[in-house]
């Protein structure tokens, strides 16, 4: 019986340490709290170790890429944050601090399309291209201008004028052909005159010494041309008159065969600004033509 009440009262005290009680004493509700022991004990277990790692391991661990400074220490290559400013444009750029302005030309070449020969970079004045970005002091948010057009650009602008000479030749081509406009219509169906000078067509001939007669004026009115090389001049002669015209004063000569007559043109010589000031003259022999037009524009046959 002494036995019996030394059991119990050891029971309704509680175990006095972590020694483990007999299996055949062992309690129902024991089992649950065993495996927690272990969790309840301030060195329990390896977690707490596998979570701790010596400085150093930690600092030789590559960081994260800054935004902010574009570094990339691990690699060796410092990058640097530009604006490159070009044609109204903006573009936000992280280049090398040790690449070479040659390089950066290279960059803005593929950003833009303008050729590195074709740019001008600034930056403090102009950029050299055989130094670093860190040699001049290239620092985060620098800005960087670019002067310079690409090769289309260039294109757009000689463009307009190769295609106005174009439109002008075109629309001359589609133009009624000067000897059936009516103007030269009332002077060209009077006919051929009877006293022109003869032609001969396919072949360019030098200027006679005698004065070009028998041709017809815008009035139809008969004229004859003299060339006075001696005094640089041209005289326009009717009945009425005789113009003395000097040869710089004549800004232009255009001529056009007469449909039906070919060995025979309609000249015009150009003496003020506008066509308003065209002198016409109507069969000139062919042979002649190209004669008339280097002789007054100055291509001069000696005789």
């Amino acid at each position: 019986p002494g036995l019996e009440r030394g059991r119990a009262g050891a029971a309704a005290r509680g175990p006095a340490s972590s020694c483990p009680l007999p299996t055949g004493a062992e309690e129902p509700g024991m089992e649950a709290e065993a495996p927690e022991l272990p969790l309840g004990c301030g060195g329990g277990g390896g977690s707490p170790a596998a979570g701790r790692s010596p400085e150093g391991e930690e600092r030789r661990e590559p960081p994260q890429a800054s935004v902010s400074n574009g570094g990339d220490e691990d690699s060796g290559r410092e990058l640097v944050e530009l604006k490159v400013i070009w044609n109204k444009n903006k573009y936000d750029v992280k280049f090398c601090l040790d690449s070479t302005g040659a390089e950066l030309k290279q960059k803005i070449h593929s950003l833009t399309g303008l050729p590195p020969a074709m740019q001008k970079v600034m930056f403090k004045g102009l950029l050299p291209e055989e130094k670093t970005l860190r040699e001049i002091k290239v620092t985060n948010g620098a800005k960087i201008m670019v002067v310079g057009s690409t090769i289309n650009d260039v294109l757009a602008v000689n463009t307009p004028k190769e295609a106005a000479q174009q439109e002008v030749k075109a629309e001359e081509n589609k133009k009624e052909p000067l000897c059936r406009q009516k103007q030269h219509r009332k002077v060209l169906d009077k006919g051929k005159p009877d006293d022109v000078m003869p032609s001969v067509k396919g072949v360019q001939e030098r200027l006679p010494t005698v004065p070009l007669s028998g041709m017809y004026n815008k009035s139809g009115g008969k004229v004859r041309l003299t060339f006075k090389l001696e005094q640089d001049q041209l005289w326009i002669g009717t009945k009425e008159r005789t113009e003395k015209l000097p040869m710089g004063s004549i800004k232009n000569v255009v001529s056009e065969p007469i449909e039906g007559h070919e060995d025979y043109h309609m000249m015009a010589f150009q003496l003020g600004p506008t066509e308003a000031s065209y002198y016409w003259v109507y069969w000139v022999p062919t042979q002649y033509v190209d004669a008339i037009k280097d002789t007054v524009l100055g291509k001069w046959q000696y005789f």
